[in-house]
């Protein structure tokens, strides 16, 4: 199998439902082992093989000396013999005709430059002999829809087969997520470990989940990100498909390891572009494990939300409070009832309660216990929502009388299978289910939402996802990559401002005008051209950032303060740089005051070259209010960069001035970003800083061009 060839969904399909299994390394001192043991014992009714040369038993079963020596041919191999022992092992495999094998054996790439050769030497043999691996260093995989477990830790069950495909970089979270998700009864179906990635790789185990007909939503932990083109495939894929992606990225604290000149790059995080990249992929990004699980059991179990507008129903007036003020922060909308839906509660609820959205059933749940069921019946047929919530908690404990609870919970599930709009049921906290309450939830068809805080959050997220599955249903993306720009020469290092600005001009950026002048008189030519006041700025590829050295003089008003402000910068310039980098003065005419935007473009390592549009000039480091795309993007993606910014009322008008052409501007930084995106792989930060924007004027006053070799 060639390196560059995609593992394909039906490979995949076959690798995660082995019909019979080799333990190879088995041993009853390693709990590793009996772990593994045990799982396909429990979850496994296939042949199931103990390989151990030195050993007449392991685990009570008869052991096989050797892979050649099984009685049969066999789908799997589980290997977890030590890391220099593998590659033999393997090479046993493939001579008895297996094809797929699971490497629990750690010592590979994680450790160091002699484990990347071993891991290495697998990887050639594996494409030699049309070999499939998972890992190494991973702890296999569980097919709950199969009920099958060649996996290395612990797994309880029992194992509730349902519509969550997990694939973890991490092992040891496994089991957590395993926890979780029974103590919410959210069922899955496959979970994969992926280990050191050798060979089969996350983004090859998110397209056999997107076409495997158990799995709705896929639920993602990353610690890396290793082939972001694939990940955009696979994202676009899933999209289509109507299958979200939910992932936890770790790494927001680390801090970017570029060192870009442009102050783009002291804006612009890594994680800041991981963001942006998962926004414009339509992947739902989250904080927690619980926000993992509970997002994608909503999206599950209830799938894409038709709008905003939501009824709530609930049995308590301190719910109806947070679910208003979560609601508001999630964007959610809780218009009023309809008029004949005031009438019906009216008639239904005790008189002192009040009739509004959210409705609060008041205590009397405690005298009539299907009262907050009729509520639902009623709310339900509003026309006024697109779903309704119901507050409602499950049962933990089995009552005397078990039948009055078994009917009001299957009622329940009735009507929310038979609803004309989605029905989200919610939990008050994200409580444990016990088994008695799981055993109620998984009778009546139920999915309970864990808690009004994770499962406000989830329904934010589900809401987001279910608008970005819309707009690409309805207008897909298609924005033009540009033509290569052709440069002169093979550019190199940073150009200075005077360089930068000629070929921004010729791709018709509009900049404030400028001359370069080599002495006092033709600075003060240059002024006279322009007209008093101007400003001064040295010009040398080897000063990224001249505010910092002095190296700007503002509002010269003569012809004096001219020749004054030339000496001054070129004696400036001498006194730190070789006389063969000074160019010369940039003399540009003084604009009125306006509000000032940073545009900047940066090549980030994992996904190319990235757009940052946020407030500029000197405040652009110490705001940070910046908004973020992975180029390329269109018109209108940079309009809604635009409204994000913290500081966006100033580009609306506030305080007098006058609103801002936003399409105007959104073209101009629109032309910036085709630029950039023509320079191709040569770019590695293009920044206007500052784009000034005054009355129905664009310019940029500043520019920096640096190249990918500069040093």
């Amino acid at each position: 199998m060639p390196q560059t060839q995609r593992i394909t969904p039906e490979r995949l399909r076959a690798f995660f439902h082995p019909r019979s299994i080799a333990l190879v390394g088995a041993t009853d001192n390693s709990g590793w082992s009996l772990n593994t043991f045990a799982n396909l014992k429990t979850f496994g009714g296939g042949p199931l093989y103990c390989v151990n040369p030195r050993h007449e038993t392991v685990h009570g079963e008869p052991a096989i000396k050797s892979l050649r020596d099984l009685p049969e041919p066999i789908d799997l191999a589980y290997l977890m013999v030590p890391a220099s022992q593998l590659y033999p092992v393997a090479a046993e495999a493939a001579e008895a005709g297996i094809r797929n094998l699971v490497i629990l054996t750690a010592g590979f790439s994680e450790t160091g430059a002699e484990g990347a050769r071993l891991e290495q030497q697998l990887l050639a043999l594996a494409q030699e002999r049309d070999l499939l691996l998972l890992g190494p260093n991973g702890n296999g995989f569980i097919n709950a829809s199969a009920q099958l477990a060649p996996y290395g830790l612990p797994v309880t069950p029992p194992l509730l087969r349902g519509p969550v495909g997990v694939v973890l970089q991490s092992g040891a979270l496994a089991s957590a997520i395993l926890t979780l998700a029974q103590a919410h009864a959210i069922g899955i179906s496959l979970l994969v470990s992926m280990g050191n990635e050798a060979m089969i790789s996350t983004t090859d185990v998110i397209d056999y989940l997107i076409e495997d007909e158990a799995t709705r939503v896929i639920a993602l932990f990353l610690e890396s990100i290793r082939q972001p083109d694939e990940l955009r495939r696979v994202a676009q894929k899933a999209l289509e498909r109507q299958k979200p992606i939910v992932a936890l990225k770790i790494g927001r604290s680390a801090l970017s390891a570029r060192t870009a000149l442009a102050h783009t790059g002291a804006l612009v995080g890594d994680d800041a572009v991981n963001d942006a990249a998962f926004r414009q992929l339509g992947i739902i990004r989250v904080d927690s494990l619980e926000d993992l699980l509970i997002t994608s059991g909503l999206l599950g179990y209830v799938g894409p939300l038709p709008g905003r507008r939501m009824g709530v129903v609930t049995p308590s007036g301190g719910a109806c409070d947070i679910l208003s003020d979560r609601a508001q922060q999630e964007g959610i909308e809780l218009p009023e009832f309809a008029p004949a839906t005031v009438e019906r509660l009216r008639a239904l609820l005790p008189a002192f309660s009040t009739i509004h959205n959210p409705i609060d059933v008041t205590g009397y749940v405690v005298v009539d216990r299907l009262l907050t069921q009729r509520a639902l019946e009623i709310v339900i047929d509003d026309p006024g929502f697109d779903f309704v919530l119901c507050l409602v908690d499950p049962p933990r404990v089995e009552p005397a009388q078990l039948q009055p609870l078994l009917e009001r919970y299957d009622l329940l599930g009735k009507t929310v299978r038979e609803a004309r709009l989605p029905v989200v049921v919610l939990a008050n906290t994200c409580i444990d289910l016990t088994p008695f309450g799981r055993s109620i939830v998984e009778r009546a068809g139920i999915h309970f939402v864990g808690g009004m805080e994770h499962g406000m959050t989830a329904l934010g997220k589900a809401l987001w996802w279910s608008e970005v599955y819309r707009a690409a249903q309805e207008a897909p993306s298609q924005t033009a990559i540009p033509d290569k720009i052709i440069l002169d020469a093979s550019p190199g290092g940073t150009w200075s401002e005077f360089q930068a600005r000629k070929l921004l001009e010729a791709q018709g950026i509009p900049l404030v005008p400028g001359m370069l002048a080599t002495s006092e008189e033709a600075a003060v030519q240059a002024a006279q051209t322009f007209g008093f006041p101007v400003a001064l700025k040295i010009q040398s590829g080897a000063i990224a950032h001249k505010s910092d050295i002095g190296g700007v003089l503002l509002d010269r008003a003569s012809e004096d303060a001219v020749r004054q402000g030339f000496r001054t910068l070129m004696n400036l310039a001498h006194s730190r740089l070789l006389p063969s980098t000074v160019e010369g003065v940039l003399v540009s005419p003084m604009r009125p005051a306006g509000t000032e935007l940073l545009v900047g473009v940066l090549r980030d390592p994992l996904w190319g070259l990235v757009l940052a549009v946020g407030l500029g000039g000197i405040w652009a480091e110490a705001l940070k209010d910046t908004s973020v795309r992975v180029l390329p993007v269109d018109r209108s993606e940079i309009v809604t960069m635009l409204h994000e910014l913290r500081g966006a009322a100033v580009l609306r008008g506030t305080r007098g001035q006058a609103p801002v052409d936003m399409a105007a501007l959104a073209d101009v930084i629109f032309r910036v970003s085709q630029v950039a995106l023509g320079f191709q792989e040569h770019l590695d930060a293009l920044e206007v800083n500052p784009l000034l924007v005054s009355g129905p004027t664009i310019e940029a006053l500043d520019v920096l061009v640096t190249w990918k070799d500069a040093t």
